[in-house]
């Protein structure tokens, strides 16, 4: 029996750390980094087509619908390269805000790689969706497989990693718009002068050491994002004044999280948080690699 109609959740993901090693001759930059997915997710309704067209609809208005769109352009490169006779309607129910630091449009590209796989019976292996993946976007092999991960090259190649620590996620959002290339551009990779500990990261995962977790957090991008936008430094000094465990930016921003044991503080800082900005979130890490495809 042929499936006509498929959701798929494209959750978030966080940077517990984030490492520029060197500027590539590809113009990119050779990081390191490690990254995990949290509970806050976008849906993927992806809808069989007669026709061969790609139609994209957003909930959130300002959203491209065009190949722009990860989402629209994994579409277009799955249709093209295994001669698909059918289209697809996509409809994105957005949760994840745009342009934070949080890969949303990276997992909404990834879900509809993972979604359109079995809508359109294309029978290939989350490897195989990975590697098409990278011709999308840096993040969104990751975001295929979900989870925890040591990314290394441009953020494509790939070592998995066990669940982290459980605990809870705020998140907040300035509102402004980041651009990655102005950061990136910004930053003087020799003039760098605290790189985190990867190392040390991947061991607190893997003995499930919270406290050491939380130490290792770091982002050699945060310091240009919080020299060229205050409203971020301003966000990360009420999360560690108001009591957080740990506190980091995500990518290249503007949004900040805490990580929290104790759901006492989350309601502390979620209030204290949102006499600030609007845009606040709590979650708890997912960690695991759950690649949900919801019938």
């Amino acid at each position: 029996m042929n499936v006509l109609h498929i959701s798929v959740k494209a959750p978030a993901k966080i940077n517990l750390t984030l490492d520029v090693l060197a500027k590539r001759p590809d113009g990119y930059h050779e990081v390191e980094m490690v990254m995990t997915t949290v509970d806050l997710a976008d849906r993927v309704d992806l809808t069989l087509r007669a026709d061969q067209d790609i139609r994209l609809e957003c909930s959130a208005s300002f959203v491209p619908d065009d190949s722009r769109n990860h989402a629209y352009k994994a579409a277009m490169i799955l249709q093209e390269r295994f001669n698909v006779e059918k289209g697809v309607s996509i409809y994105i129910d957005k949760q994840i805000p745009v342009s934070a630091g949080l890969a949303g449009g990276s997992s909404d590209g990834a879900a509809t790689l993972r979604g359109l796989n079995k809508l359109w019976n294309l029978g290939l292996s989350l490897d195989q969706l990975a590697l098409i993946g990278e011709e999308i976007g840096s993040d969104v092999p990751f975001c295929v497989y979900g989870g925890t991960a040591l990314a290394r090259g441009r953020g494509e190649r790939l070592t998995p990693l066990v669940t982290p620590p459980s605990c809870w996620v705020v998140m907040a959002k300035p509102p402004i718009g980041v651009s990655t290339a102005d950061v990136y551009g910004n930053l003087a990779v020799d003039q760098i002068q605290k790189h985190p500990s990867t190392n040390e990261m991947v061991r607190a995962i893997e003995t499930q050491d919270f406290s050491m977790m939380c130490r290792s957090l770091g982002n050699v991008l945060e310091e240009v994002t919080l020299q060229r936008y205050p409203q971020v430094r301003q966000i990360k000094e009420l999360m560690l004044s108001s009591g957080a465990d740990g506190v980091l930016m995500s990518g290249s921003g503007p949004t900040v999280y805490a990580l929290l044991q104790k759901e006492a503080k989350v309601h502390r800082i979620y209030n204290a948080l949102r006499g600030f900005v609007k845009d606040v979130y709590v979650a708890r890490l997912l960690g695991g690699a759950e690649v949900k495809v919801l019938a």
